[in-house]
């Protein structure tokens, strides 16, 4: 009887899921695809679209934490060229892990790769902290080294 009552929750639920919002790993994954397009245009705005705005939203840095998106921003503005496409380079990204820590959380860790124009790469590790907001997954802390 058991398996009858769930095979028919399981059947009702369906539809429901199939037309329902992006599992979170799909959408965390497809914000992150976006900001690398906006960093590979040149276009901060773009790139920086993935952070929440909260005031306390962290950046780890060698020398610090940074708190909120303009002073991210700033960092990303003063730090590369984004006027010049082979000294900004071409961002990409590869997911290693991705965990659902609870219903609005995730943590996304992955490898960047940066290529320069003349075909030299910088690589490492991030971990991020997503929060799911109105607007979508957006990154709450940034530890990228």
């Amino acid at each position: 009887m058991w398996k009858v009552m769930i095979a028919c929750l399981l059947a009702l639920s369906a539809p429901a899921m199939a037309r329902g919002a992006p599992a979170p790993q799909a959408a965390v994954e497809a914000a992150m695809t976006d900001s690398a397009a906006g960093w590979n245009a040149g276009d901060l705005v773009r790139f920086m679209a993935i952070y929440s705005e909260a005031p306390d939203t962290s950046f780890v840095t060698k020398t610090g934490v940074l708190r909120g998106k303009a002073v991210m921003a700033e960092r990303y503005r003063t730090k590369y060229d984004f006027a010049n496409a082979a000294k900004r380079g071409v961002l990409g990204f590869e997911t290693l892990d991705f965990r659902l820590l609870d219903p609005t959380h995730a943590l996304y860790i992955g490898r960047y790769t940066l290529t320069a124009g003349d075909g030299s790469k910088q690589s490492g590790m991030t971990s991020l902290v997503f929060r799911k907001e109105p607007g979508g997954w957006r990154i709450i802390a940034d530890h990228s080294s």
